[in-house]
């Protein structure tokens, strides 16, 4: 019987419970574990039944790793080396340009041939004007954003607005939020009347400062529903569902193969939404709300003042 081999990134030993029983383990290796270390481990690395059933499993002789007496057979440390599919995974992972930003380096996997390359996929929908992730100045203002939001810093920005101007501005750094279509990084801030949304490729210069502004009220966001007709041509439900996948949604499928989906999203992506909607041309029909529909028909009506159709 020739060998089977399992074609999968990551498979079960890398699964909770097994991280869950890897770790009492060590626990018990290192002496003294009680049964409420053990309880807690579960807790923290497991799912919320899991302590009614994986503990006694261990504690009563079942799967022969752990004794009554809270001992182990087991001599050393349990240990999970990658696989070769998941060094080529993540080998592959350090081809975007994106990974420099985050201040990792690929040890451990010299001489490992990548799963994939950015050759092998072709986004089909995003614009050509994106972030330069190489650019050294860049990486260094992103590294800055990403300390202050983790220590909890204020950040002077120096950056270029939309009408060319050099402004510069204190506020608090709230969250990062990345955009797939137009392939940029924005910071979202707090503290500055003026500059809500920042992207980062418009930054000159930016440092942390003390935090001297206060702290807002975190207003939670506001959601709206929106209704698309999707006609049954060139593919367009699928790529339409694929598009907003990480959106939540409801679709209803109509007796001609087209789809009804109302979609909820955040009302300050509003003029992103229009864009995405847009992208499909004529195949997608706005049915639902009347305001948004009209931001379609204004948009429409620009880019046929500029001649564009």
């Amino acid at each position: 019987m020739p060998e089977r081999r399992q074609n999968v990134i990551f498979n079960e030993i890398h699964s909770a419970y097994y991280s869950a029983v890897s770790k009492i383990i060590s626990r018990i290796l290192e002496g003294g574990a009680s049964e409420e270390d053990l309880r807690r481990i579960v807790a923290e690395n497991a799912f919320g039944e899991s302590g009614s059933t994986l503990l006694p499993a261990l504690t009563r002789g079942k799967w022969q790793l752990v004794h009554p007496d809270l001992s182990t057979p087991v001599k050393n440390p349990p240990q999970l080396p990658l696989t070769l599919i998941e060094k080529q995974w993540l080998k592959a992972l350090f081809l975007d340009p994106r990974i420099r930003l985050f201040s990792v380096e690929p040890t451990g996997l010299e001489g490992v041939e990548p799963l994939f390359t950015p050759e092998d996929y072709l986004i089909y929908d995003r614009y050509g004007d994106g972030d330069r992730y190489e650019d050294e100045g860049y990486i260094a203002r992103f590294r800055t954003v990403l300390s202050a939001m983790e220590q909890g810093d204020g950040l002077q920005i120096e950056m270029i607005d939309r009408r060319g101007r050099t402004v510069c501005f204190c506020c608090m750094p709230k969250r990062l939020e990345y955009s797939e279509r137009d392939d940029k990084f924005r910071l979202i801030t707090q503290g500055s009347r003026f500059y809500k949304t920042v992207n980062l490729g418009r930054m000159v210069n930016c440092r942390t400062v003390e935090r001297a502004l206060p702290q807002e009220q975190e207003t939670p966001p506001v959601y709206r529903t929106l209704t698309l007709h999707i006609l049954k041509e060139r593919n367009t439900p699928e790529r339409c569902l694929l598009h907003f996948a990480h959106f939540e949604k409801r679709a209803e499928r109509q007796e001609d193969g087209s789809l009804v989906v109302h979609l909820r999203y955040d009302v300050d992506e509003e003029p992103e939404m229009v864009i995405r909607v847009l992208s499909f041309g004529p195949l997608v029909e706005v049915l639902a709300p009347q305001d948004f529909r009209n931001l379609i028909a204004e948009r429409l009506k620009k880019q046929k003042s500029c001649g564009l159709f």
